[in-house]
C-alpha cells in the first residue's frame, strides 16, 4: 500500500483516509493478515497452522451462535412454563441464604450472638432486680414517707372538695366563697 495516498497530517479531519482513487482497489485479507514466517517453521507448517487457526476460529463462531440459540430456546421454555426471572432470583437467593446458614462462619457467629444475648439478658435482669430493690428501700425511707404524707394531704383536700359538690380548687385568702369561673374546654 502506498503511504503517499494517505493523509498523514494528524490535525486533518481526513487523517488516515485513502484518497478517492484508492478506494476501489480490492484488498486480499489473506495476504494482508500474513506476517513473515516465524523462524523455525517451514512454509508448509505455517500454512497448516493457519488452516487450523481458521478452523478453530470458525468453530468458536459456530459455538457462540449455538449458545445464543440455546439461551433463546431456554428463555422461551421458561416463559411457556411461567418461570420468571424473579422466580429464579428468589430461588437463587433462597439457595444462597441456605448456603450461608450452613456455613461454619454463620454458625460460629450465631453461637456467639446467642451467648451475648443470654449474658445481656442476665445482666439486664440483675440490673432490674437491683433497681427494684433500691426503689423499695427508698419507698420505706423516712423522707419518702414524709413526701407521701404531704401528697396524700394535698390530694385529700382537692378530691375532698370535689366530692362535696364543688368543682373549684380551694380558694385563696380574700376571695370569699365565690367559685372560680369554669374555663372553656380545650
Amino acid at each position: 500500500m502506498d503511504s503517499a495516498g494517505q493523509d498523514i497530517n494528524l490535525n486533518s479531519p481526513n487523517k488516515g483516509l485513502l484518497s478517492d482513487s484508492m478506494t476501489d482497489v480490492p484488498v486480499d485479507t489473506g495476504v494482508a493478515a500474513r506476517t513473515p514466517a516465524v523462524e523455525g517453521l517451514t512454509e508448509a507448517e505455517e500454512e497448516e497452522l493457519r488452516a487450523e487457526l481458521t478452523k478453530v476460529e470458525e468453530e468458536i463462531v459456530t459455538l457462540r451462535q449455538v449458545l445464543a440459540a440455546k439461551e433463546r430456546h431456554c428463555g422461551e421454555l421458561k416463559r411457556r412454563l411461567g418461570l420468571s426471572t424473579l422466580g429464579g432470583l428468589k430461588q437463587n437467593l433462597s439457595r444462597s441464604w441456605h448456603d450461608v446458614q450452613v456455613s461454619n462462619a454463620y454458625k460460629k457467629t450465631q453461637e456467639t450472638l446467642s451467648q451475648a444475648g443470654q449474658k445481656t439478658s442476665a445482666a439486664l435482669s440483675t440490673m432490674g432486680s437491683a433497681i427494684s430493690r433500691k426503689l423499695g428501700d427508698m419507698r420505706n425511707s423516712a423522707t419518702f414517707k414524709s413526701f407521701e404524707d404531704r401528697v396524700g394531704t394535698i390530694k385529700s383536700k382537692v378530691v375532698g372538695d370535689r366530692e362535696n359538690g364543688s368543682d373549684s380548687l380551694p380558694s385563696s385568702a380574700g376571695s370569699g366563697d365565690k367559685p372560680l369561673s369554669d374555663p372553656a374546654p380545650f
